[in-house]
């Protein structure tokens, strides 16, 4: 049993000439791999890397648009609250304007109706009241006639008219208690 007690694993107590060997093909493997594996992997990593980079870049440059974008809008939602403000107030200061503007040409309007009702009130009312006077003293004439029986002359005339028209009061047939009394 000899064989038993030198053998025993190669791993616990290893050949110096399969060290050697196993160095060597260590060292073989990582040339060759350092020579054609190592770079196409760097490459690959490289390029991994500038992609990220890349990406990393142009999210940052996206979210740079994108705050200069909102502070944008957020101005121009500004701006455009200022100039709906500023059109509201001035429609409301138009429409007072109009308002006011309609208010006063009313009033005016009813105030030149109001004057010429009383203007042509006043002149009827003198014409009425010339009437009146024509037919009082044509009645007076009439009836002084028939009384007296006779024709006066003008100067009777005239005296009785006015004896007739101080004896009747015009005032309160005009209303205003500025009639015309002779």
């Amino acid at each position: 049993m000899p064989l038993v007690a030198d053998s025993g694993s190669f791993l616990v107590s290893p050949g110096l000439g399969l060290m050697i060997w196993t160095l060597v093909l260590f060292a073989f493997t990582m040339w060759v791999l350092s020579k054609v594996a190592f770079p196409r992997i760097q490459e690959a990593l490289d390029r991994r890397a500038k992609a990220i980079r890349e990406s990393i870049e142009a999210a940052e440059r996206q979210r740079q648009e994108a705050d200069q974008l909102l502070d944008e809008y957020r101005e121009r939602l500004k701006e455009a609250r200022e100039q709906a403000n500023d059109i509201v107030a001035r429609a409301r200061k138009a429409a007072e304007a109009a308002t006011a503007e309609a208010v006063a040409d009313g009033k005016e309007k009813r105030e030149e109706l109001v004057a010429a009702a009383r203007r042509d009130i006043e002149t009827e009312t003198r014409r009425s009241l010339e009437l009146i006077r024509k037919e009082v003293a044509d009645l007076t004439v009439l009836a002084t006639e028939k009384v007296t029986r006779k024709t006066l002359d003008s100067e009777d005339h005239k005296r009785l008219i006015e004896e007739a028209l101080d004896e009747v009061d015009f005032s309160a047939l005009a209303g205003n208690g500025s009639g015309e009394s002779r």
